[in-house]
């Protein structure tokens, strides 16, 4: 027989009131925030865009989520997000939580990495869109991809010169002098369109040489002379251009010799056979320099968006695996080294399998993030690239409150987008008992 409460102290009737008195406010503020505006929402998305009095449309509304091509990109680019995302932050996060704790600064590279956790992710987008502009002396992803580019290809001397007269042909990336040459003659190949910061440093008045016998001269200068001149024709005041390649070809097109022009311009072919040559300045001066990737625009917009966003969120995967891996027993560890396991058999076969519920929380947090990513788009893809990075929480922001504003298909967007995160925090919550 249980025991009377003690004497003065509250039955059960009391200690309920005293329970419901305190979550009252709890429970007012879960209804007004959370409870009424769902049902507000799947009631409104049966009806059309300006309210609910006569304006009854049913299935409408959601038949259109898979009518519209805006809206269908969105789901199609939800679906990419959940299948890069999740698992790149979590092999991300795993990389970086065993490195640190193979190294001696492991604080700094912490800080460093979890640092992006510290801001908005609209201000990440912000960050990332500077980062990204295309133009190499602003962006700095394409200044680094200029600087590699430089190393394997780079850019021409005279990237924007033109020819001066119509003799110079354009061949394949190449200027061709369409007047033969023979031995003892001189080819003269004048160009402009070169600005006067772009003319080399060591330029130097030009010279046309005299002829040699048995040689090809010739010179290769900026065919402009301020306050007028004669084009084709080397002139006081013009400058020849050091450092062009020039080729001398054979009459069937094939490259005999070739040299480099001096700082008057002159270039000289010694000891050339009898016979009739073209000259050409070669394609690699007219090599246009590395104006770096569009990664705003239409094609790397949506990849664009993946690499921000696994920046900001590897922070957390690492502090949350590291968390795990300092969890757990090392004598696991060891007792794999000591049965003959290498590094990369103990962390594929022991560290892994046991982190595996570390992992799976990391693995469906990112899948509930990526289903209702909205800020990092919003900031970071232009307003010219919204169709093609469009997400489900973006298509619904613009539908419902931009332009005139369709809150009935927004509603329906809404509505599909809860009904997407609802199996995964079904199995979030199952595994959370189960381990329970």
């Amino acid at each position: 027989m249980a025991a009377p409460p003690p004497s003065g102290g509250p039955g059960r009737l009391g200690r309920y009131l005293v329970g419901a008195f305190f979550l009252a406010p709890a429970l007012f503020m879960l209804g007004v925030w959370m409870v009424y505006p769902a049902v507000y929402t799947i009631i409104r998305s049966f009806f059309g865009p300006t309210g609910f009095v006569g304006h009854w449309v049913g299935f409408a509304n959601y038949k259109t989520l898979f009518t519209t091509s805006t809206l269908t990109t969105a789901i199609k680019n939800n679906a990419i997000w959940v299948a890069v995302v999740p698992a790149m932050v979590t092999a991300v996060g795993l990389v970086f939580a065993v490195l640190t704790e193979r190294i001696r600064w492991a604080v700094a590279f912490k800080t460093a990495v979890f640092l992006p956790m510290a801001i908005s992710a609209f201000a990440t987008g912000v960050t990332w869109r500077i980062m990204y502009q295309q133009d190499p002396g602003l962006g700095a992803i394409n200044a680094l991809g200029k600087t590699i580019s430089g190393a394997f290809s780079p850019a021409g001397v005279l990237s924007t010169a033109l020819p001066s007269t119509p003799s110079l042909q354009s061949s394949a990336g190449a200027l061709v002098l369409k007047t033969p040459t023979h031995p003892g003659g001189v080819a003269l190949l004048g160009l402009t369109g070169i600005a006067p910061d772009q003319v080399p440093k060591s330029s130097v008045q030009a010279v046309k040489p005299a002829p040699k016998p048995g040689d090809v001269v010739g010179t290769v200068w900026r065919d402009f002379k301020p306050g007028g001149g004669k084009a084709g024709v080397v002139e006081t005041g013009e400058l020849g251009l050091p450092g062009v390649t020039v080729e001398l070809r054979s009459a069937a097109g094939k490259t005999i010799q070739s040299t480099k022009s001096k700082s008057d311009g002159t270039f000289d072919f010694a000891k050339v056979p009898a016979g009739t040559y073209t000259t050409a300045i070669g394609a690699q001066t007219f090599a246009k320099p590395f104006g770096g990737f569009a990664w705003l625009g239409p094609n790397l917009i949506v990849p664009s968006l993946l690499i921000a966003y696994i920046w900001i969120w590897a922070g957390f995967a690492m502090v949350v695996i590291g968390a795990g891996l300092a969890a757990m027993p090392r004598d696991v560890l060891e007792a794999a080294r000591t049965d003959g396991a290498n590094e990369w058999q103990t962390f594929r076969r022991v560290t892994v399998p046991l982190l595996m519920p570390v992992l799976s929380v990391v693995f469906i947090t990112m899948i509930i993030n990526v289903l209702k990513v909205f800020d990092i788009v919003y900031a970071l893809a232009p307003e010219s690239e919204y169709a093609k990075a469009n997400v489900i929480a973006l298509a619904m922001y613009f539908t419902a409150f931009q332009g005139a504003g369709n809150f009935g298909v927004g509603s329906a967007i809404a509505v599909f987008l809860f009904l997407l995160v609802i199996p995964v925090l079904a199995l979030n919550v199952r595994r959370f008992r189960r381990e329970a």
